[in-house]
């Protein structure tokens, strides 16, 4: 909530900022309007008033503040731009001068126009002449390309609307109700053209690329940026890395680790003081991206390139990220030996109880992997111990169950049973069904080879 000082002009145009957000144009326009009661050349207000004229479909009067704001302020690029988003909207509304001739009244009347058009959005149902039949009125095409934008999802829905049209047979049909095909057929593209319009006019196509344009020339143009600048830049970069990763999207994830990667480089030490620790860790975030695309070489490459950084520029927590990716990589492709390696050469590294529980379950999985089960029992059993520190139920479990699993390597059964009957109460108490089923039929499997261990004794 904003709390307004009497006369704050800055205020009242911020409070202006939130209705428009909100989608409230009226006292956004309000507001807009009262910061301009004692300073009519108040920018900011003709600026706020302008856009939010122009939100609600005025042009015109959208048009004329930001020209006002434009001769106050010529240096402002927002007031330039403003003016060429309103020509266009007014032009997709009334077309371009020249296909407007002015032979009678109802031509002048550009303000119910805007009226008429909406009214007409909202119809659904079109009615067509006898000699019109079904064949489409030819309107000017517009780029399949800007279109494809402009509908988005809908897109596809139009071009399949315009491919019945050419199936004769079927536009000559009725529905059960006696409607004409054509007409339903017809109806629908021409809603979809309205909201093709519509878009256009809210957003046009010129305004979002030249929008875009403006803000790379100001990240090139402005190669001193201010610190705190930098800083959000950064951290929002990050949180979309990370946001896309765990979503479910690594390519996109990816790309964009790749792009902050490249800006990144192209600054100075002074711009980003922690410039070889920054991209060491997006290294680190595209490796962990293409691994979970299956691009596990170049996951290698990335995460042994974010090594790399973090060595030349002495930064231990950053090789100790680098060691536990790497390792992850070796161990799904199935190269054992160097993930475990890897991970030893971590070991050193890890700073907390829960840390050393995940490292050492994972070289006891690989040692497991290679047929070494008393090594793999020995960082079962150390897994374990820092479960049991941690106080971690869910650990403890995984790292039971990997100790049984090597007692059964051993044929040590009599100890599989045990471990496994501990694993089964640690699933219990975490509700975890899966691995109670897990445990119940490896338990089976250990007793039958427990019972004929105890056979073969007796008959010796």
């Amino acid at each position: 909530a904003l709390k307004l000082r009497a006369g704050d002009k800055h205020c009242l145009v911020a409070r202006s900022k939130c209705y428009l957000k909100l989608g409230d144009t009226e006292n956004s326009l309000k507001d807009a309007e009262a910061s301009l009661q004692n300073d009519k050349t108040f920018s900011k207000g003709l600026y706020q008033k302008a856009e939010t004229l122009y939100t609600m479909g005025d042009f015109e009067f959208a048009l004329v503040f930001y020209h006002r704001g434009y001769r106050l302020r010529p240096e402002l690029q927002k007031f330039r731009l403003g003016i060429e988003k309103s020509q266009e909207a007014i032009v997709n509304c009334i077309g371009s001068p020249s296909s407007v001739k002015l032979e009678n009244k109802e031509d002048l009347c550009f303000i119910s126009r805007q009226a008429e058009s909406k009214k007409a959005s909202q119809k659904l149902q079109i009615k067509l002449t006898k000699d019109q039949k079904w064949t489409r009125k030819q309107e000017p095409g517009r780029n399949p390309k800007t279109e494809r934008q402009l509908l988005g999802e809908l897109y596809a829905d139009k071009a399949y609307l315009e491919k019945l049209l050419k199936d004769e047979d079927l536009m000559e049909s009725s529905t059960k109700q006696g409607i004409k095909v054509v007409d339903l057929v017809l109806s629908g593209i021409s809603y979809l053209d309205t909201r093709s319009e519509f878009w256009q006019q809210q957003k046009p196509i010129y305004a979002r690329v030249r929008e875009r344009k403006l803000r790379q020339q100001r990240w090139i143009r402005d190669k001193k940026r201010k610190p705190a600048e930098v800083a959000r830049y950064i951290v929002k970069s990050m949180e979309d890395i990370d946001m896309l990763l765990t979503g479910g999207s690594p390519e996109e994830s990816c790309k964009k680790a790749e792009r902050v990667l490249q800006t990144i480089q192209g600054w100075s030490d002074d711009e980003v003081p922690n410039k070889n620790e920054l991209i060491g860790n997006l290294h680190s975030c595209i490796g962990n991206a293409q691994l979970e695309m299956g691009q596990t070489e170049a996951a290698l490459q990335s995460h042994k390139m974010d090594l790399e950084f973090a060595r030349q520029n002495d930064l231990p927590d950053a090789v100790s990220r680098a060691l536990d990716n790497i390792g992850r990589v070796y161990a799904r492709i199935g190269k054992f030996q160097q993930a475990i390696d890897t991970w030893e050469e971590k070991i050193p590294m890890a700073k907390s109880s829960l840390e050393k529980t995940w490292l050492f379950h994972e070289i006891g999985r690989c040692y497991l992997e290679l047929n070494k089960a008393a090594a793999a029992q020995n960082y079962g059993e150390k897994s374990l111990q820092s479960a049991d520190e941690e106080g971690d139920v869910e650990w403890q479990l995984h790292a039971t169950v990997l100790v049984a699993q090597a007692h059964v390597k051993l044929k040590d059964y009599r100890s599989a049973i045990m471990n496994f009957e501990k694993a089964l109460e640690k699933a219990k108490l975490i509700h975890n069904e899966a691995a109670q089923k897990a445990i119940i039929i490896a338990l089976g499997d250990v007793s039958k080879s427990f019972i004929e261990e105890l056979n073969e004794r007796r008959e010796e």
